[in-house]
């Protein structure tokens, strides 16, 4: 055994300094998880694409009016819920290649604020935009288009927002800083969800709601709701530091990159390992919520109300969970929350496969399972991260794990995609997903913890 396969200290062996950090200025950066949630929640999972971008107002009329239990009818289906993943597919892969480098000239320039403000407007244009995705077949890959693009810089955006906790929060305080986040995130959805639901109860308060009306508003509602909260962050929280490296040009930028990699290799095998696997089931985790509510929708037959309800709880239960499962981390070790996490979410999957033709039920309560277990498994892998992180290179590491996770974000998207394509119904994307999440799992079982405990109080 040589000396970097040893186990690697806890990185919180060390005292770290004492610094106070402005209350308002950790809830101005932390509002940003809950003005971009709706992009996730509303506009990818679970109404814009699953009720109204993969529905019958995006086929061949002619088809449309052959009746859902037409098999002309359900490939017709099966194709526009291919075709958005297949872009969600493309946005990952370009993730995968300007996400490292760009953030690696945001943390040299000292532009963590600059660059997250570029990409968060970007955002709301992309999501404002698709008030132009009229009900005709024709808009079908403008939509999917402007999803892919906000995808793209959503997710760059998120480097440099993970980047800057360290601007505030102390290493004593970062847990539960980054756990505000996740929790106003899981609120924001739930919240926006909220009034989606009472918008549709009320019948939109006898709006012409036809040729899409109601989806292309509420996509405009999520561009309005992005912006009125988002500027906190820019208002109250203070630029990054520019880092000692030089900021280099993008074919250079890669050569930093494996030159990091190389280095983790040698000195932090284990460090590597975890931030491989993890980018690997976070992508599955991710794939999830991606499809969850195209799965509803296509395969179960929700209607539009029992998907934004179901929205609605599946976030309640995951904010909820993950509160739980924080104490469970420091009881029992977040590597064991994790592992536990991703059994339980490959066993509700192939059940939702397996028993998918006896009603709904099956999805309430395994899509709800499902939900419950991705905030768990995202809370303590960012806890395990940290006891495994060598001292000193915290902030190198955790910006590694945000990149190698956009690098793998193109496998879930993938794995939905040509599943459907092999076996024919929307149903066996699922199964792909489950795939990515239970490769992630047995790469998971090679990295070897300093005996999986907590981090000190």
């Amino acid at each position: 055994m040589t000396d970097h396969d040893e186990v690697l200290p806890l990185s919180t062996d060390a005292p770290p300094p004492v610094v106070e950090v402005p209350r308002g200025r950790v809830w101005a950066w932390a509002l940003w998880d809950w003005a971009t949630q709706p992009f996730n929640s509303v506009i990818i999972t679970f109404v814009f694409t699953a009720l109204y971008l993969t529905s019958d107002a995006f086929i061949d009329p002619a088809i449309a009016a052959l009746g859902e239990d037409d098999p002309a009818y359900k490939a017709a289906i099966d194709n526009l819920t291919s075709g958005l993943g297949w872009g969600i597919t493309a946005a990952g892969v370009l993730v995968a290649l300007l996400a490292p480098v760009l953030g690696q000239r945001a943390d040299a320039s000292g532009k963590r604020k600059a660059w997250l403000g570029a990409m968060t407007l970007i955002l709301v244009a992309c999501v404002a935009g698709l008030f132009f995705v009229e009900a005709a077949p024709q808009y079908f890959w403008l939509g999917v288009a402007l999803i892919a693009v906000g995808s793209i810089v959503g997710e760059i955006a998120g480097v440099n927002y993970n980047a800057m906790i360290v601007q505030v929060s102390t290493p004593r305080t970062m847990g539960r800083v980054s756990g505000l986040g996740w929790g106003l995130g899981y609120m924001g959805g739930i919240v926006a969800l909220v009034i989606v639901v009472l918008l549709d109860a009320f019948s939109w308060f006898g709006m012409d709601t036809s040729n899409g009306m109601a989806y292309r508003l509420i996509a405009v509602g999520c561009a309005v709701w992005t912006l009125a909260f988002a500027w906190p962050l820019f208002a109250f929280v203070p630029e990054s530091k520019a880092s000692i490296r030089e900021p280099v040009g993008l074919i250079e930028g890669y050569k930093v990159l494996f030159g990091d990699l190389k280095t983790l290799w040698h000195s932090a095998r284990s460090t590597l390992w975890f931030l491989l696997s993890s980018a690997v089931y976070r992508d599955g985790l991710a794939g999830i919520f991606t499809f969850g509510a195209v799965i509803a929708a296509v395969s179960f037959s929700f209607s539009d109300s029992e998907v934004m309800i179901f929205g609605i709880a599946a976030n309640l239960i995951a904010g909820i969970s993950t509160f739980i499962a924080g104490r469970l981390d420091d009881r029992v070790g977040p590597r064991r929350v994790i592992l536990v996490a991703l059994g339980v979410v490959v066993l509700a999957g192939v059940t939702i496969v397996v028993l998918h033709t006896s009603g709904t039920m099956v999805f309430w309560v395994c899509g709800l399972l499902l939900s419950a277990m991705v905030g768990p498994a995202q809370s303590a892998s960012r806890s395990l991260l940290a006891r495994v992180a060598p001292a000193g290179h915290e902030s190198e590491i955790f910006g590694l794990y945000a990149t190698t996770g956009r690098a793998a974000s193109f496998m879930a998207p993938a794995m939905w995609s040509l599943s459907i394509a092999l076996f024919g119904a929307t149903i066996w994307g699922t199964l792909g997903v489950v795939a990515v999440v239970l490769a992630g799992m047995i790469m998971l079982l090679f990295v070897r913890t300093p005996a999986d405990r907590p981090t000190t109080a």
